[in-house]
Parts: structure tokens; sequence; C-alpha cells
């Protein structure tokens, strides 16, 4: 699996060839993410509509844990791209093992709490009566399992988000395809009870999942110790150094921030949401996990002008990482109007795949979520500028900035619009689609207006080739993130 990374072609020449090396194979981890998604939801749509809506109440749950963790992850990447650029290999490696041991001792914490409390925090939602009564104990059932696989969910995440930093998003891919089918061939086996396996309905789901991510850290591991694929990681690395461990939680709370005020605004979608019947809340998830395929290129671009950011910063090369962001911007913009053209003409028949005729409710779900896709195309072309500016904020280091922005996103521009349109205005469902709309389209009016102001052109990490942790005394010392402009 070993593979040179691209960097020496991320800091100097053409733009476009490095820019869509890199971007190609975050789309096909992307795609392959979703295809975890929407394995579960086809085969759980073949066993009930009801399965489907109770993946929809699990999902932003279980992804306020994750969601901490993960800003660490992104801090991880960050600091391995500026030192990358920066040709300081010896603190890419340790950067590297500090984040991966902080980052998974998170995560058997999250696990072991989550499974404690999912059903506490389910007992909150203010569910109909039908779905608290059918939709919210299969969530339950399938939550508790899921959580105690979070060690081997985060193992990979800390790996494919390092290898992004060093430059290398071709090798995470190939692990990346190898758990998905091994998810994709256990999902029915699991769920319908084939051949030898008892029939477990939504628990088998979790569970195929788990130890498709868990085969996933394994190899991710391997590459890492074994192979000169990504940064030299020893395992005299993983000794806690408070320097590496401070840089990694100042840098990555911004970002986890970030994303658990994201998973926060999901929870209170989510709740909104579960004051309607269960064909509205399986439409809502189900659009959700085709609208999330709109994402690919844009988080495909996104990640890689993070990347690409961050080492041409560590490179002191601020003109050319501002020159990547706007080409990731216009090939986002391009891509993304062709799939709302497709998405806006025939959302039914994409929508009926994933749900099999004649079970309960199939009907009214195919029509909510028929109308859910069609509406939210009007974004899609602003979901790839304000995914590429986010990966901008986050390669210079400055997380706070993409917090802000999007916050702003989620809560005025789809939390509080959407609580207008359905309980103000009374629009009903309709009200759910138009309001998750906004919310892209403002954050990105929002980002590029602050992306202009050019305050992100710093490093978080020393000039210095073999330099350890800023502590902000050197020469080549940029601000911490603390004092990034937001």
């Amino acid at each position: 699996m070993s593979e040179p990374r691209v960097e020496s072609s991320i800091t100097e020449g053409d733009l476009i060839r490095p820019m869509l090396a890199l971007a190609w194979p975050m789309v096909v981890i992307q795609l392959l993410q979703v295809a975890y998604n929407l394995a579960d939801t086809f085969w759980l749509g073949r066993l009930s509509s009801n399965a489907v809506a109770a993946l929809s109440l699990a999902f932003p749950l279980i992804f306020f844990l994750i969601s901490v963790g993960g800003g660490f992850t992104t801090a991880g990447s960050i600091l391995v791209a500026q030192y990358t650029g920066a040709k300081s290999e010896g603190s890419a490696g340790k950067v590297a093992a500090q984040t991966m041991g902080f980052v998974c001792s998170l995560a058997a914490v999250f696990g072991v709490v989550g499974h404690f409390i999912t059903r506490d925090m389910l007992s909150l939602l203010p569910a109909d009566a039908e779905t608290a009564a059918v939709v919210i104990p299969l969530a339950a059932d399938y939550m508790e399992v899921f959580f105690l696989g979070m060690p081997a969910l985060f193992g990979f995440f800390v790996f494919s988000s390092l290898m992004r930093g060093y430059g290398n998003t071709r090798t995470p891919m190939r692990v990346m395809f190898v758990s998905v089918a091994i998810n994709v061939v256990l999902d029915p086996f699991l769920i319908f009870g084939w051949w030898v396996f008892p029939e477990m309905g939504i628990v088998g789901a979790a569970i195929a999942t788990i130890f498709a991510r868990f085969v996933a850290a394994i190899m991710g591991a391997y590459v890492l110790f074994f192979t000169d694929a990504g940064p030299d990681v020893a395992l005299a690395d993983f000794y806690p150094d408070l320097g590496f461990v401070s840089k990694i939680v100042r840098v990555g709370t911004p970002s986890a921030a970030e994303q658990s005020t994201s998973a926060l605004a999901m929870i209170s979608l989510t709740a909104m949401v579960a004051s309607f019947g269960p064909a509205v809340v399986a439409a809502f998830g189900l659009g959700n996990r085709l609208v999330s395929l709109v994402f690919l290129p844009a988080m495909g671009l996104g990640r890689a002008t993070n990347t690409m950011v961050g080492q041409n910063l560590g490179a002191n090369q601020a003109e050319r990482a501002e020159r990547a962001v706007w080409l990731a911007a216009k090939v986002a913009a391009a891509v993304l109007f062709c799939i709302a053209v497709v998405a806006a003409l025939f959302p039914r028949p994409i929508v009926s795949v994933f749900i099999e005729p004649g079970v309960e409710n199939a009907e009214a779900t195919i029509a909510f979520g028929s109308e859910y896709v069609r509406i939210r195309a009007i974004e899609f072309v602003f979901i790839g500028v304000l995914q590429v500016v986010l990966g901008a904020f986050r390669g210079a280091g400055s997380t706070k900035t993409a917090m802000a922005i999007s916050m702003v996103t989620l809560w005025l521009g789809r939390v509080a619009t959407v609580y207008l349109l359905v309980f103000v205005l009374d629009m009903g469902a309709t009200g759910i689609w138009l309001g998750m709309m906004c919310g892209n389209v403002l954050g990105a009016i929002v980002g590029v207006a602050w992306f202009l102001r050019g305050t992100w052109k710093r490093t978080v990490i020393d000039d210095g080739p073999d330099d350890g942790p800023d502590d902000g005394s050197g020469p080549g010392s940029g601000p911490s993130p603390d004092s990034s402009d937001a």
C-alpha cells in the first residue's frame, strides 16, 4: 500500500493537477462513506420504513459524540500538512502519533458514555405517539451497539485525516473500499438472518458497520507503522508530549466546537422533525442521505483545499494557496450545478430506489422525500463553494473562523429558519425542506465575504525544519488559533 505523497507538486508548479490528485480519492472516500449509510438504508428499507426512520433519529445523536473527537482529527490533518510543507518530517510523525493516541482515548470514553445514555438522549425528543412507540426503540437498539464500536470508527478517521494532511489520499481510499465491501456484504446476512446468521434486524446493521470499521482501523495502523506511505510514526512518538497535545487541543477545539454545535443543530432539527409522523421522519433521513451524495465532490475539493492551503502556507506561499482556493471553488460550482439539474428533474425515481413498494408508509415517504430533494437542489452550488472556503480556513489553522461560519449556516440559516417556517408560518413538512435549503446559501455568502478579508493567510507552526511544537516564542511562529480572526 506504499505510495509517495504528492507534496512536491502541491507547493510548486501547476495547481490543477495536484488538487485533482488529492480530491478524487477524497471524493471516492466520501462516496464509500455514503455507501455505508446507503447500504444500511437500502436493506433496512426492505425491512420497514420505520427502521429507516430509526436511522434518521439515531444519526444526529451519534454524530454529536463523534463530532468532539472529529475536531481533533482535523487538528492532526492541519498540523501534519503544515509541518510537511515546512519540510519538518519528524514533527509530522510526532504530531500524527500524538493525535492518534489522544483521539482514540477520547473515542473509548465517548463510546462507553454513549452506550449508557442512549435511551436518556432519545427520551428528550418531542416525538409524536407513533414515532415514540415504534421508531425510538429501534433507534435505541441501533445506537447502543454502534457506540461500542467508537474506537474502531475513530481509528480509521484519524488514519484518513493524517494521511490527507501528508498529501496521500489514495491509500485511505483503498482501505475504505475494503471496509465498505465488508459492510455491504454483511448487512443482509445480519439484518435478515441469511445462511447461518441469526436475524438481528437493525442491530445487525450496526454490527456490520462496527466490524467493517474495525478492519479499516487495523489496516490503517499497519500502513502508518510498517510502510512509508504516510508520516514516519514510531512507537516512541506515542509517549504523551504536552507541547504537541496542547497544540492539538488549541487547533482542534474550535473544530470540535464547530462539529459538536453542528451536531446539536441537527439534533434540534431532528427534534422538530420528530413532531411529525414516521413518513416525514423517514423522508427527512432518506433525503439527507441522498443529498449527502452531493457533498462528495464538494467535500473532496474542500479537503484537497485543506491540504493545499496547509502545505503552501507552511512553505510561505500564501498567494499560491489563495489561487488554489478560487480554482477549487469554480470546479465545485460547475460540477454541483450539473448535479442540481438532475436532482431537480428526477427526484422521485431517485428516492424510490430506497423504499420497497408496499411496506408501511412507502408511498407517503416517497412523496415527501421527492419534494425534499427537489427543493434542496437549489442550494447545491452554494454547498460546493462553502465547503471549499471552509477547507481553506481549516488548512490555514483558522478553525475559529470555520466554526463561526458553520454556526451561522446551521443555527441561523437552518434551525431558526425551519422553526419559523414550520411552527410560526405553519408550512408543515414543506417548511422543513425550505429551511434546510436556506442554510448553505447563507453560509456560502458569509464564507466568501470573510475569505476576501485575507486574514487567514497565517500559519500555526514554526518555520524551522526540525522544530517541535510552537510555543509562540520563535521568530517564525505564527499566532495560535486562539488569536485567529474569528
